[in-house]
């Protein structure tokens, strides 16, 4: 199992240069979670899309359910206390860290695209080509 932020779910489903990457990532392993807001970040993003008229309310349908059958089960949520002081600790906000102490807690990784989060936690969160790397 790995922690996946929202941008690794959108980057899955929204065509670009980032989607072979994550497919092969799901190949590796198809045991995705993520703490339950990801559903937020990801139905945003989308709506974002469907104002732009980049994609269709159809789409973006069948996009949140293959989103919820991939990681809807394996929403978690973070004690707050923990999140709230790794975000102390890091300076990245306190919805960021709910993905690292949700892989934290899972004792697994967390793979972001997020800068920030890549260089305040390198021990937790990995680049799709660095998790890739770990895989071979």
């Amino acid at each position: 199992m790995i922690v996946v932020d929202t941008n690794i779910l959108i980057y899955l489903y929204l065509p670009g240069p980032q989607t072979e990457l994550c497919n092969e990532l799901l190949t590796h392993d198809a045991n995705w979670a993520s703490p339950t807001i990801w559903r937020s970040e990801f139905c945003n993003t989308l709506l974002l899309y469907l104002r732009k008229d980049l994609i269709t309310t159809d789409i973006a349908i069948q996009i949140i359910n293959a989103a919820e059958d991939l990681v809807g089960g394996n929403g978690l949520k973070p004690n707050p206390l923990v999140v709230m002081q790794l975000a102390l600790d890091s300076r990245c906000t306190f919805y960021d860290c709910e993905f690292i102490a949700t892989a934290r807690s899972l004792a697994t990784i967390l793979v972001t695209e997020d800068k920030a989060l890549l260089k305040a936690f390198p021990n937790d969160a990995f680049s799709l080509t660095t998790a890739l790397r770990g895989f071979a």
